[in-house]
């Protein structure tokens, strides 16, 4: 009875290996191993790295960043703009998690203040200027949301119906770790903390570039000794790997 129970077992787990490894992609194999295409090399290349030729492919991360303004915002090119960014959006967070303010009490002391500039400003002057913002600027601004937000289910709609499993379970695994990080700060705090870093880690790296392409590709080569093992030890004997 034990040995029918133990078999009924391996035979279980031996066709939920083989459905996981029919649903992994097959079109174009990442491998650990040395060699073009492998992820020691595709992460050579992104971080500025010798690629599979031996050449030195270094990318400037103000080009990785897209260029332009924001780019120039986020490595501190020009440092009165860039602490002025990072100021409000501290100012921000400090009025509304550590103050305790609201979004209402903030709009109404703006709205206090900006009434009480224009009775000053009208009696001193008999035409004060109007107030009115574009309607072009609500239209673009709704319109860049919705591209973005439409842009974002369709990629999850992608990954969804994609039968990529490993990329399934990852977006699988990061929702999760939002969920836990989201247990314990709220929302506008994850907020900050995503734009503390957007604005700090780009001019570190670009800062002390070497240092950390050194520690990642010893990571890397931690990873990569590690899948050697496993790959000799438990892949190999069983059905993960699809004969070419």
């Amino acid at each position: 009875m034990a040995e029918h129970s133990e078999k009924a077992a391996g035979d279980m787990m031996s066709n939920i290996m083989e459905a996981i490894s029919e649903n992994l992609p097959n079109k174009k194999s990442v491998r650990f191993d040395d060699g073009e295409g492998s992820i020691s090399d595709q992460a050579k290349k992104l971080f500025g790295g010798a690629g599979a030729g031996g050449q030195r492919n270094k990318k400037s991360l103000h080009h990785v960043l897209g260029g332009g303004k924001s780019a120039d915002v986020l490595l501190w090119r020009n440092k009165k703009i860039s602490s002025s960014v990072l100021g409000v959006a501290t100012l921000v967070w400090v009025f509304f998690e550590w103050l305790d303010y609201h979004f209402l009490t903030i709009v109404s002391f703006l709205l206090v203040l900006g009434m009480a500039v224009q009775f000053a400003y009208s009696m001193f002057a008999s035409n004060p200027p109007r107030v009115e913002l574009p309607e072009e600027m609500f239209a673009n601004a709704g319109r860049a949301v919705g591209e973005q937000v439409n842009r974002a289910l369709g990629t999850l709609q992608d990954i969804s119906c994609g039968r990529d499993l490993k990329r399934f379970l990852m977006v699988i695994a990061v929702f999760f770790a939002a969920a836990i990080v989201g247990s314990f700060c709220n929302f506008l705090t994850v907020i900050y903390i995503g734009f503390v870093c957007a604005h700090t880690l780009p001019v570190l790296y670009e800062k002390y570039q070497d240092q950390v392409d050194e520690f990642l590709y010893n990571m890397l080569g931690l990873v990569q000794n590690q899948y050697k093992k496993l790959d000799k030890g438990i892949l190999s004997k069983g059905k993960f790997r699809k004969s070419d």
